[in-house]
């Protein structure tokens, strides 16, 4: 609750909070469905993993849709829909981290290590000099020592699904923002 602590109204609270979870859950089950499973297809897992997000953070909609309709007269002002989107997109964020923080340390699978071979596969079966694919080799070896330390890994995860939350927010705050009186509050109200 003290991520939300700015937002003064607790029907507000609950529906980030709500549809934060929501969120989280979608994306971390589609993870643990997918990843989880054993078998990877790298080519299609990224579209898999970000059509994912995006529908997983649809959430942001609604929940300042609802929030909108529901207590505030059907105004809201850009900037609080937007700190609801951030919120929620900050909610499903940290439980996607955590997913994959769980799945990567207790699988017996090496992902890392997977996704370097087929990229290495693929690297030394194109038409590129030797010496670029050598060194597109070694920065792969290179991030998969840093990948290693447990803050880099929560970094990197984090800016897989932050970005798609910002831009959601973003739209939504724009497609939402609808003025009136309710809208006039101040944006913490």
């Amino acid at each position: 609750m003290a991520l939300v602590r700015g937002f003064k109204t607790n029907h507000m609270k609950k529906i980030i909070l709500t549809y934060g979870i929501i969120g989280g859950v979608i994306v971390a089950a589609m993870m643990w469905m997918t990843i989880g499973s054993g078998e990877h297809d790298f080519e299609n897992g990224i579209w898999i993993g970000y059509t994912t997000m995006v529908i997983a953070l649809s959430t942001i909609f609604f929940a300042v849709k609802a929030h909108r309709d529901k207590h505030l007269g059907g105004a809201i002002k850009f900037g609080k829909a937007f700190l609801m989107g951030l919120y929620i997109t900050l909610i499903a964020s940290t439980m996607y981290v955590a997913s994959w923080m769980v799945l990567s340390a207790y699988s017996t699978q090496d992902y890392m290590e997977e996704y370097y071979e087929q990229e290495k596969t693929k690297l030394e079966s194109s038409d590129l000099p030797a010496e670029e694919v050598e060194t597109k080799l070694q920065e792969m070896r290179d991030f998969q020592e840093m990948y290693k330390n447990p803050v880099v890994k929560i970094g990197f995860t984090y800016m897989e699904i932050l970005p798609v939350g910002l831009l959601i927010s973003l739209l939504c705050a724009v497609i939402l923002k609808r003025n009136g009186p309710a809208a006039m509050d101040v944006v913490g109200n």
